[in-house]
């Protein structure tokens, strides 16, 4: 596994010309669509909203959810709801998961972490594998989080590699602690599987 490339103290419109770049750059290489695979919580959403001001050749980008709770899609706790609003109309094709679905090859993995180490939402408790022959599980948290205390479904390990550049998007001390041991090995969380089994450097912003 190569050393993650950490990038401190990036604002939210660096991280999303940073992305922007990356997606133009896809673009201009393929005859075919694109797509990223983009997290739900907090985070993204500020870097999203600058993400969606960029000259990109939209219709041609396909916006997967790395996961997302199983609820309809006007409810507070949806991402693909909250990217729809953002992106769709800039033209990208949002694609909400489904238990049937198959995702692609992404140009970009964009991901977070929470604070338990779990990735997506393969949470410790869901013993998630690199391994994994699935692209995509239903998965009940252990514990269920109080403020969204809903089944979810994630791409697994092999589907989030299946890309040409994975990024992580972390704020906070503890949580770089926490990613910057799991990229040491010191830890055997969801989060250092997934890098563990990445064969490319993943770049994480901080």
């Amino acid at each position: 596994m190569p050393a993650p490339r950490i990038i401190a103290g990036a604002s939210d419109a660096e991280i999303a010309r940073w992305i922007a770049e990356r997606l133009g750059a896809a673009l201009a290489i393929s005859a075919d669509d694109v797509a990223i695979a983009v997290p739900g919580g907090t985070t993204p959403f500020p870097i999203l909203a600058e993400l969606a001001k960029a000259p990109l050749a939209w219709a041609r980008v396909a916006v997967w959810p790395g996961d997302d709770r199983m609820v309809a899609e006007d409810h507070a706790a949806s991402n693909v709801g909250r990217i729809r609003a953002l992106l769709e109309p800039v033209g990208a094709q949002v694609i909400a998961l489904a238990e049937d679905a198959a995702p692609p090859h992404f140009a970009l993995a964009w991901l977070g972490m929470g604070g338990d180490g779990h990735v997506a939402s393969l949470f410790p408790s869901a013993d998630p594998r690199a391994d994994d022959p699935l692209p995509l599980r239903r998965i009940t948290p252990d514990p269920l989080p109080p403020e969204a205390p809903f089944d979810r479904l994630s791409l697994t390990i092999p589907a989030l590699l299946a890309s040409d550049e994975v990024m992580f998007v972390i704020r906070g001390a503890e949580k770089r602690a926490l990613f910057e041991a799991a990229a040491a090995g010191d830890n055997d969380l969801p989060v250092a599987r997934l890098l563990k089994a990445a064969p490319r450097a993943v770049t994480c912003f901080t």
